[in-house]
């Protein structure tokens, strides 16, 4: 009984140990070295304001320790705070030297001055996770990162002033599964032009020897480079990747249809380069496929109508290339869509008005309902897990501007279907994508009215319709955007008084040029009274050409009614003439008698006069005889 409660308390205390990592014994000698580290930095927000003698370093900011030895094994000293704020400054110190056993170290996001990546990190050999992403170093890449014989995730990228001159090492790094030279100057390897292979891409053979023998790749990140050539098929070796990107870069050619091999791909990017051609079939084989960044190439063709059986895609980034045809009605099943950009190719037709089926575009954007987290990638290390990854980010056109994306980018919705051939109306069913953030449907040939239920996109901060052939008035329930910063209504064929809120007249007259029969602030044509007889008089004369438009119709109905009937029917047509006929001789009857009567009248009148007057006659005679007589 006895050994089975000693038995007990060794599991309780054995499972108190493992939870409470702080109270761990520090390696004094680990502690001291990470005091040393410390005090190379400034740390003006004091993200580092636990490391002291005081405590224990198993229970400092960022410190991780083995919960069996209490060696630190892990440093997580990455800027959370994207905006600089809590940024490290200084340089790294050789004091990193003393942790034997660390293995995950981040130091992304800092600021090293521009100083080199310190040629002792190549002697830390215990490393599987290395993150100076963004950090601001500068200078050679060091080969002694060469020696980094277990490393598995590898990010430098970020950094523009780091360059190679011998690229040979990365060839050692055998168990590396993430690699990200984004922003890295890797052409000055001076064999980096005499290395062809059959591969059909000018790379230096030193990579792609490397990446051959590495079928577990599963990020490999070379945009921003100087690498040109085409691609060759030597993408069908890397069946792990999930993460492929090569934008920025000078590659042309078209896009080999071995892109199909890679089944566990996620997001691919291939924008800001010269590749032509269509987008290939096999591409459909990438079932798993999330993002598709093919932006700013010369792409031709039409939109693959496969693309709307990818039910994963939440991105179609395709601006600036040369696709033509309709507006494909297919992407309207990618109900996970929440960005949409076909901006500057030749896409003709009409905007369809299933667009309301994509319902990730319909709903509110929350972090909480992450649609964009089975594009990231998570790093394990043993049974830890670290809350980093690999970032996706995208270089998006908003409120007139370029802008990359990247944290935010899951609760962005943005539809952008500027510069094209587009024609018809815009849909009143593009209202219903309620958390739609961003709307442009700037220079195309589309018609008709601005949708009156427009206001109810209450999460719409920019919206550009310019360059387009719109009329009517400006609806009313566009004052209801209250999160609206951006408008550009210019150049239309709008008419009426601009809606009077806060937030519309403090835009720029220019957002509402080009439009001549336009009025009120912001711009400077006033709506005088002049401007409402002129409605008066559109108003009145279309009613007088609807009443003259009515009455003809009227006329004709009736009459040929009537005598249509009479033709039709002997025995109404008889009737009828015979109506007539007896209708003649009653008004003749009536007239006649009328006529006698006139004339009797007259005849009567004129005789009472003619006796008035021989009376009065004889009586005057009579009258003047006898003054004679007297």
């Amino acid at each position: 009984m006895r050994n089975s409660e000693l038995i007990m308390m060794f599991l309780l205390l054995a499972v108190l140990s493992l939870c409470k990592t702080n109270s761990l014994a520090c390696n004094e000698r680990e502690k001291h070295a990470l005091l040393r580290f410390k005090q190379s930095f400034t740390d003006p927000t004091n993200r580092l304001s636990s490391w002291s003698l005081i405590e224990g370093c198993c229970g400092w900011a960022g410190v991780r320790c083995d919960n069996v030895s209490g060696r630190v094994f892990e440093l997580h000293l990455g800027n959370p705070d994207d905006s600089g704020k809590s940024t490290l400054v200084g340089k790294l110190s050789p004091a990193l030297l003393e942790l034997e056993h660390l293995k995950f170290l981040n130091l992304s996001l800092n600021d090293f001055r521009g100083t080199p990546i310190p040629s002792f990190l190549g002697s830390m050999s215990s490393l599987t996770y290395l993150n100076l992403w963004g950090a601001l170093f500068s200078g050679l890449v060091p080969h002694q990162l060469g020696n980094l014989s277990s490393i598995r995730q590898l990010y430098l990228g970020g950094n523009s002033g780091l360059y190679v001159d011998n690229f040979s090492w990365i060839s050692l790094l055998s168990p590396l599964e993430s690699l990200d030279l984004g922003w890295i100057d890797l052409h000055r390897d001076i064999h980096w032009l005499d290395y062809m292979k059959s591969l059909g891409i000018y790379l230096t053979s030193v990579i792609f020897n490397w990446l051959n023998e590495r079928s577990k790749l599963r990020i490999l990140d070379l945009s921003n480079n100087a690498l040109y050539g085409e691609l060759g098929h030597c993408l069908m070796r890397w069946q792990s990747l999930t993460h492929l990107n090569l934008g920025s870069n000078n590659l042309s050619g078209e896009i080999p249809e071995s892109i199909g091999s890679l089944f566990s791909l996620k997001a691919f990017h291939l924008h800001n380069n010269s590749f032509s051609g269509g987008i290939p079939l096999s591409l459909n084989n990438c079932t798993f496929l999330g993002l598709i960044d093919f932006a700013e190439n010369k792409l031709t063709g039409n939109i693959p109508s496969w693309i709307g059986e990818s039910t994963h895609l939440m991105v179609i980034r395709l601006r600036s290339n040369e696709f033509f045809g309709d507006f494909p009605q297919q992407i309207c099943r990618l109900s996970s869509l929440i960005i949409l950009d076909l901006a500057n190719n030749r896409l003709s037709g009409s905007i369809p008005r299933c667009l309301n089926n994509v319902s990730a575009m319909a709903t509110i954007p929350s972090a909480i309902d992450d649609k964009f987290s089975t594009l990231k990638f998570s790093i394990y290390l043993g049974l830890q897990r670290s809350s980093l990854g690999y970032r996706e980010d995208l270089i998006l056109v908003v409120k007139g501007r370029k802008s990359t994306y990247t944290n935010i980018l899951p609760l962005v919705r943005i539809v952008d279907l500027s510069c094209n051939n587009l024609s018809g109306g815009i849909p009143i069913e593009i209202s219903s994508l309620f958390g739609l953030q961003s709307l442009n449907l700037s220079q195309n040939h589309l018609m008709g009215r601005i949708p009156e239920n427009i206001g109810v996109m209450k999460y719409l901060e920019s919206l550009d319709l310019s360059n387009n052939h719109l009329s009517g008035e400006i609806p009313q329930s566009i004052t209801y955007l209250t999160f609206l910063s951006y408008l550009d209504l210019s150049y239309n064929n709008l008419s009426g008084r601009i809606p009077s809120s806060t937030q519309l007249q403090s835009f720029n007259p220019l957002d509402f040029i080009g439009n001549p029969e336009l009025c009120g602030a912001p711009l400077l044509k006033n709506c005088t009274e002049n401007e409402g007889p002129q409605g008066d008089e559109n108003v009145e004369g279309s009613e007088r050409s609807w009443f003259f438009i009515g009455a003809a119709t009227g006329f004709i109905v009736g009459f040929w009614g009537v005598c249509g009937a009479l033709l039709c029917k002997r025995a109404w047509r008889h009737a009828y003439f015979k109506f007539l006929n007896n209708t003649k001789d009653r008004v003749h009857v009536v007239m006649t008698a009328l006529k006698w009567s006139w004339v009797c009248y007259h005849f009567r009148r004129y005789h009472m006069i003619s006796l008035g007057c021989l009376r009065g006659c004889n009586q005057e005679g009579r009258e003047e005889r006898g003054g004679g007589e007297s």
